[in-house]
């Protein structure tokens, strides 16, 4: 992801005009690239809790069975 789509992609965040995979899209770029933990507070403990929860692995992968288990219901 480019500089410019990941500032898209925060303003985006930031207005609430991102579904839910475009969030863990987002945050699994930001986890990758280590840049959430220099962000505001805000977005290194909604990385923590997306980890927390097995929606991201640590290393900023999305959890493809967790999204399978929830499409499945």
């Amino acid at each position: 992801m480019k500089k410019e789509d990941i500032i898209d992609y925060i303003m985006d965040y930031e207005m609430g005009d991102l579904d839910d995979m475009q969030t863990l899209s987002l945050f699994s770029n930001l986890i990758k690239t280590g840049k959430v933990w220099k962000l505001q507070g805000h977005y290194g403990r909604t990385a923590q809790s997306l980890i927390n929860d097995e929606w991201i692995f640590s290393d900023g992968t999305i959890n493809d069975g967790k999204l399978e288990e929830v499409l499945d219901y």
